[in-house]
């Protein structure tokens, strides 16, 4: 099933031959006997703002993901069995971490949420939880203190040091450990609210910044992509990536911005044509600078990507070779 495609089409140079390359047909036929876990109602639960994703997708695309997935964590469950009985000791368990990276607007969380969704209903670790890195964004007041609010999902804005020792602590097998949480309608960290991880099977990390390793923990020389035991890209051409951020903003000035609590609620008040141009300004000048510079070189990163169409459908996923 293995493809050869043109480098220079994919654009990655020598980055392509360290992965096997499948069309959404031939990846779909890797589901084997795979159950469908999913229906419409639950679909439509997970769907994102902008993107819808169909029980075919799931069954072509998600399935198959999910089936490797499960493969890679019974793996790592009999790796750890065996480990035990060599030292002859009894180590508490250590959640299998799961890192999703991509672009704003990639679909990373409709992503996340229906993997966590698929992946707790396999019998051998029903316990799946999910973290977002917003929550590990500084504080507005602190983003404001250090002039980087208009950096804000750029690797300057992030909390590392919290961040690397929440992975720390769950990677250890530490009961309860706290995750702080974002709110999109503040667009600010939730002061004395906190998200608690308490030993899953497994656990998603998703956010812009985590295969990112040009910054670290000072003091460990400690990585977030450390922690990872698979990682995964959600993949667009920029083209697409922006239609959707504006498509999206768009939506959210006829919905969430309308609120009295939100931090945008003046863009409510602009017209289509006006809401367009912001949020092509804002593309240009924060996100799409924020792809090509830091996001999108640590694509190659994961160890499997997956390229989406400017319908929001996987066509192809690359998968590295071991």
């Amino acid at each position: 099933m293995e493809r050869t495609i043109d480098q220079q089409q994919l654009g990655w140079s020598v980055y392509s031959s360290t992965y096997q390359i499948f069309t959404r047909e031939d990846w779909s036929e890797l589901r084997k006997d795979t159950p469908m876990t999913l229906d419409d109602t639950d679909l439509h639960n997970l769907a994102g703002i902008i993107e819808y994703v169909s029980l075919r997708e799931v069954t072509e695309v998600y399935l198959p993901l999910s089936r490797l997935l499960n493969l890679h964590v019974h793996a790592r469950q009999t790796l750890h069995a065996v480990r035990e009985k060599f030292l002859n000791t009894s180590t508490p368990k250590v959640p299998y971490i799961i890192g999703i990276a991509g672009s704003v607007a990639a679909g990373k969380s409709t992503t996340a949420r229906i993997i966590q969704a698929l992946l707790s209903r396999w019998p051998n670790h029903p316990k799946v939880d999910l973290v977002t890195t917003d929550g590990f964004l500084y504080p507005n007041d602190v983003l404001e203190q250090k002039q980087l609010m208009h950096r804000k999902g750029f690797p300057e804005s992030f909390d590392l040091k919290r961040l690397v020792q929440f992975l720390l602590d769950v990677k250890s097998g530490c009961l309860e450990v706290k995750a702080p949480v974002y709110s999109h309608l503040t667009y600010d960290i939730l002061a004395g609210e906190s998200f608690t991880v308490n030993n899953p099977d497994i656990l998603i990390v998703e956010g812009l910044n985590v295969l990112q390793h040009g910054r670290s923990d000072a003091k460990t020389k400690i990585f977030i992509s450390d922690f990872f035991d698979f990682s995964l890209y959600v993949d667009a051409d920029e083209k697409n990536l922006e239609q959707w951020y504006i498509k999206r903003f768009l939506r959210l000035c006829e919905t969430s911005f309308r609120d009295t609590s939100s931090y945008f609620k003046e863009y409510s008040t602009l017209s289509t044509e006006e809401a367009t141009q912001m949020a092509s300004r804002i593309w240009k000048e924060i996100n799409g600078k924020n792809l090509t510079e830091h996001i999108k070189p640590t694509r190659e990163r994961a160890r499997l990507i997956m390229k989406k169409e400017g319908n929001h459908v996987v066509e192809k996923i690359w998968l590295k070779k071991i």
